[in-house]
């Protein structure tokens, strides 16, 4: 069975130092402390310290960055309903 590349991703973290991820469409923003990545399944989140981007492959999607990493944090697509007020006050 042969899966469909557009749904596939990997996201490797060596010793913390260096992360790899394919799947990515574009970089939205990034720092030394954050790298906001919109990626096949939504957007993402890379937190560290010292991070730098040591190449990205438009046309292939993968991405490799270094740096000490933190935590990656897929984003929720699910809108939020609201805050505890306005479920309280329907």
């Amino acid at each position: 069975m042969e899966e469909n590349i557009n749904t596939v991703q990997n996201v490797i973290i060596e010793s913390r130092k260096k992360l790899n991820i394919s799947g990515v469409k574009d970089v939205s923003s990034f720092d030394d402390e954050t790298i906001l990545l919109d990626t096949v399944f939504g957007k993402m989140t890379v937190k560290g310290e010292g991070l730098h981007i040591e190449s990205f492959n438009t046309v292939t999607g993968d991405i490799v960055a270094n740096g000490k990493i933190y935590a990656v944090v897929y984003m929720s697509d699910v809108k939020n309903s609201g805050g505890f007020f306005s479920r309280l006050f329907r």
